[in-house]
């Protein structure tokens, strides 16, 4: 299938699920449509166990692996939907938190790599490399997932500030993570660090390299924005800015992530305040928004059939129940490390632990990263793992962490 066909068949399938789940399920639109998506995946595979010569699921595998669902997320998708959700985010806001959120997207996606990594080796019995490779892919929280359980949760603004922001940033750290890790694990694959100090350096050039050009790139249209007054150029100008600034990014091998993050915040903050009109913002506001519903319902459909190009059998849907575990220990241990350390200078709330753990949403991106690992003996059993550690995130935990905030804020409320 060419690229214009597969880009309308999702677009006709999100559609087609967004309307089944509004009509019969009535879950938050996202998840509801990885639900349905999900169902159908299974039905498809289920008639062709029934039914052999059918071919159906066969079919849809060719699909499905056309797709490239690691390239289309990684180097397309991504770069559009963190600068839509860091638009939304306030600088102000941000620096409240400022010292929660780097604590928590940098001591924290270490500590956790290391939890899930060395218990993943334990679990499947990887080389510890490997397995440290699984920690970083599954550690980060999916931006994508968060914020959009975020609008249901109806959270305090400094909590919803916490996770957000720590949420956009830890993608990113996380990522420069896994490039490391792979690099060091699969000496010959595509990362390119060479020992300890390359890696420092990989480091370094990446994260660093990202937020700079994120700074600057945010600066200059903001500087071209605020001399003119023309609602569709400046959305345009927008677009161009998340589009071009994140292959740039991969151009000059520095985070596209966090370059897209830092451009958002600045767009989103001093951009719309001293560099657009009223009817500017409105356009720019509601352009976003619009493309970060649709981005997400074709992303939660990609996840929903990916489960055509996952080897299922027992041994990896033990490691993947054992993976969940490990995932939620992980997290924990991520968010409380952090809270204890800054609470001799700071007042948390009871809730913050608790939300902030169950909360932390596993997504696309893990799988991406999982898909985009060098073939290797290890690569099935990591991919199945990450794979059945998101359905339980997004699913479980997405649907829940709505009513365990208001019973946490109830209680909270009664002391």
């Amino acid at each position: 299938m060419t690229f214009l066909q597969i880009t309308s068949l999702l677009i006709v399938l999100a559609g087609a699920f967004g309307a089944i789940n509004y009509f019969f399920l009535r879950l938050p639109s996202s998840i509801g449509i990885l639900v349905v998506a999900l169902l159908a995946s299974l039905a498809m595979m289920g008639i062709d166990q029934i039914w052999p010569s059918v071919g159906i699921a066969d079919n849809i595998r060719g699909v499905v692996e056309g797709i490239e669902f690691s390239g289309a997320l990684l180097e397309g998708m991504l770069g559009l939907l963190l600068f839509a959700g860091a638009l939304h985010v306030k600088i102000e806001d941000l620096r409240k938190q400022a010292w929660t959120v780097a604590l928590m997207a940098t001591l924290g996606i270490a500590i956790s790599t290391a939890i899930a990594g060395f218990g993943f080796a334990w679990l499947v019995g990887a080389p510890i490399l490997v397995a440290l490779v699984f920690g970083a892919l599954i550690s980060p929280t999916d931006p994508v997932a968060v914020l959009g359980v975020l609008r249901e949760a109806n959270l305090r603004k400094s909590l919803e500030t916490q996770i957000a922001g720590e949420s956009l940033f830890n993608d990113g750290v996380g990522y420069v993570v896994f490039l490391l890790l792979v690099g060091l694990a699969w000496p010959h694959g595509d990362a390119h660090a060479e020992g300890l100090m390359g890696a420092v350096r990989l480091f370094g050039q990446e994260a660093l390299g990202g937020a700079a050009l994120g700074a600057f790139l945010g600066w200059m249209t903001f500087q071209v924005m605020k001399r003119i007054d023309d609602y569709p150029l400046e959305v345009l100008l927008t677009l161009g800015l998340a589009f071009g600034g994140y292959e740039l990014a991969v151009y000059l091998h520095v985070s596209g992530p966090i370059m897209a993050v830092v451009a958002g915040l600045f767009i989103g903050d001093i951009g719309t305040k001293h560099g657009m009109s009223r009817q500017t913002r409105e356009y720019v506001n509601a352009f976003w928004e619009l493309i970060d519903e649709i981005l997400n319902a074709v992303l939660f459909l990609l996840i929903g059939v990916e489960v055509f190009a996952i080897a299922f059998n027992a041994d990896a849907i033990w490691a993947g129940i054992g993976g969940i575990g490990l995932s939620l220990v992980a997290r924990l241990a991520a968010v409380t490390v952090p809270v204890l350390l800054l609470s001799r200078w700071r007042k948390f709330g009871r809730d913050v632990i608790p939300i902030m753990t169950w909360g932390g949403l596993k997504g696309g991106i893990s799988v991406a990263l999982a898909l985009s690992l060098p073939e290797s003996e290890w690569k099935p059993v990591i991919l199945t793992t990450t794979y059945i550690v998101v359905l339980f995130s997004i699913i479980v935990q997405g649907l829940t962490i709505a009513p365990l905030a208001k019973r946490l804020n109830r209680e909270q409320d009664l002391l």
